[in-house]
């Protein structure tokens, strides 16, 4: 039986959440409360998507803005929320600010709630 098999709610017992395998360290909940903290708001989770969804991972300020009905200084200041929580990048290029993904903060968080198997 697949994942996409299982009825909601039902997990196999050889899967288990990272998470609970152990409790985290008060260092370990206080950084990834921030993560989480920064991607629990609507406009910082579709610019980070916007971000990570093109092809090179990387976004101009300038393309970030259509398509997200918020005023300019509401969207920079989202994206600094997602830099100070260490999910994304800046780099000034002349005018433009461009902002990328960082790799290691996605990964962190998909281990965190990805499933692995149970030895």
């Amino acid at each position: 039986m697949s994942k996409q098999d299982l009825p909601r709610g039902d997990v196999p017992e050889c899967v288990i959440a990272p998470l609970v395998r152990e409790p985290l360290s008060p260092e370990a909940a206080a950084e990834l409360a921030v993560k989480l903290k920064a991607l629990s708001d609507p406009a910082r989770l579709r610019l980070l998507s916007a971000i990570a969804s093109t092809a090179t991972r990387e976004a101009c300020v300038c393309d970030l803005s259509v398509g997200i009905e918020l005023t300019q200084p509401t969207i920079s200041h989202h994206l600094k929320v997602l830099r100070q929580a260490g999910l994304v990048d800046s780099e000034r290029r002349g005018t433009w600010v461009y902002y990328r993904v960082v790799p290691d903060a996605l990964q962190q968080l998909s281990l965190l709630f990805g499933p692995t198997p149970v030895l």
